[in-house]
């Protein structure tokens, strides 16, 4: 089995038991998932199945999209709602106020990595450090909101929900702790849905219970989508079939000579087919003239 399927995650269950449990639903071994959700997070998860697989380490770094529900008036160590309570304070905020707060973390931002994260520092991860007590100096990393909306707020429970469109490697909960101290009032989040990712949306996922059920019935077919899925993003190449060939070999090929190909960069990434056929990836190398092999998927 090869291809893609897009899972839709339960809470509790961390990115690498989705990956136990499909393997044992679909009894393959090469499975590997698309982007990291903390166990809190629900969502999309979409997992790369035989040798789909390979393409793990080219995704292409598509902005994610979440919905993020909040609590003002108080804070944690994790910065969301399953840690150790830090402090209360008494929240009086309107919806207005949230909303007049919003712009300053809209665009291209700088953002703190908190330390109940993956991120490493001197070979260790931060959580490793944080559950020692340990707090370390973080640098700031340029991340970018596209959008930021506050989309729900009931100023009696001082409760409400987020939007989120990003780039690759921002922390939600970050953003909720940042409004937090920008209302002077301290915030958590306390649920996290990842509603697209890699390309897809939560109407194209799928439960794992569901999974089951449809490898029972004999209907995976019906979710399973092709390698070529996750790389949408970049352009098509069509080759003629003695050019599929050399490709498929590991050959470059004359740019002069692909007709469908339109060069708009150096080492710009293109899918290429033969025929219907997805073959790999490939990069115009305009220096050499060629057409190069990236990655194949045969």
């Amino acid at each position: 089995m090869n291809g893609v399927i897009v899972i839709n995650k339960e809470k509790d269950f961390t990115s690498f038991d989705v990956v136990a449990v499909a393997r044992g639903i679909l009894r393959e071994k090469k499975i590997g998932h698309s982007g990291t959700l903390d166990p809190m997070a629900t969502g999309v998860l979409p997992i790369l199945i035989g040798r789909a697989a390979k393409a793990l380490s080219l995704l292409p770094d598509t902005d994610k999209e979440y919905e993020a529900e909040f609590q003002l008036g108080m804070t944690t160590d994790t910065l969301d709602i399953t840690g150790k309570v830090v402090s209360k304070t008494e929240s009086n905020c309107t919806k207005e106020n949230v909303e007049n707060i919003l712009p300053k973390f809209r665009g291209n931002i700088m953002q703190i990595p908190p330390m109940y994260s993956a991120v490493q520092k001197d070979g260790m991860r931060l959580y490793d450090l944080a559950r020692q007590g340990i707090e370390v100096e973080r640098q700031a990393r340029p991340v970018c909101i596209d959008k930021l909306e506050l989309t729900a707020f009931d100023e009696d429970t001082q409760s409400g929900k987020l939007l989120i469109l990003c780039s690759k490697g921002t922390y939600i909960r970050v953003i909720c702790d940042d409004i937090g101290k920008a209302l002077g009032c301290g915030c958590v989040m306390t649920a996290l849905c990842r509603t697209m990712a890699c390309g897809f949306e939560l109407k194209d996922a799928v439960t794992l219970k569901e999974l089951e059920r449809l490898k029972n019935e004999d209907r995976i077919s019906e979710v399973l989508r092709q390698t070529d899925s996750v790389f949408n993003c970049f352009p098509a190449v069509y080759v003629s079939e003695k050019q599929a060939v050399r490709f498929s070999n590991g050959a470059p090929l004359d740019l002069d000579r692909v007709k469908s190909l339109s060069v708009s960069g150096y080492e710009t990434v293109y899918r290429v087919y033969g025929g219907e056929k997805f073959l790999g990836l490939g990069y115009a190398d305009k220096e050499k003239n060629e057409l190069s092999v990236k990655k194949l998927f045969l």
